[in-house]
């Protein structure tokens, strides 16, 4: 996802690597921060692969790079856009990158096919424990710490598929309606 989002922001316009390395720590937040030694051979394996180009600024001074995203770069990174992987679909943080840069992508179509695939991977049954193989709900699990893990997954797949069913323009079934796929179980009821 790294190499992603070097692209994603590139295609927004040049960049000095120091200010790239900011947007992308910022992204991706705390729990993945992004080090000199990750992000400059990111950088360079772009580049040799004709993605990205590097040039000195003039008005900066001889140590001073730009980074420009090429034409390759960019029907790489649309490409990327176009067809996640499906960790990146399932991953939230992946997908939070996606989703980041999905606006690149010139066709709305190629845009709801992504967030199709994120909606029909939060709808599945699904949960952080199990009993055998039946998901547990929040109310099954007395460990207060385990229940709170279920319950703030709830909200937040409540939340997100809310939106995805906006934007998608489909209806929503509204609060505590079960979506026609969602059983007892669904990590919701996709984590109960």
């Amino acid at each position: 996802m790294l190499e992603l989002a070097i692209l994603g922001f590139l295609a927004d316009g040049p960049l000095h690597g120091h200010e790239l390395r900011r947007r992308v720590t910022q992204l991706s937040g705390y729990t993945r921060p992004v080090s000199d030694g990750s992000l400059y051979p990111a950088i360079s394996r772009l580049t040799k692969a004709g993605l990205l180009e590097r040039r000195v600024e003039p008005s900066a001074g001889a140590a001073r790079y730009v980074l420009f995203l090429t034409e390759a770069g960019r029907v790489e990174m649309l490409k990327r856009l176009r067809e996640p992987a499906e960790h990146e679909i399932t991953d939230f943080t992946r997908f939070f990158t996606i989703l980041a840069f999905l606006s690149q992508l010139p066709d709305v179509i190629d845009q709801h096919a992504v967030l199709r695939r994120r909606l029909e991977f939060l709808e599945a049954p699904a949960s952080f424990f199990y009993d055998c193989d039946r998901p547990l709900r929040a109310e099954e699990v007395a460990d207060p710490y385990r229940r709170g893990m279920l319950l703030t997954a709830r909200a937040i797949s409540r939340a997100e598929r809310a939106w995805l069913r906006e934007i998608l323009g489909e209806d929503d079934p509204g609060p505590g309606a079960a979506h026609p796929s969602e059983g007892p179980g669904t990590l919701d009821e996709r984590v109960s």
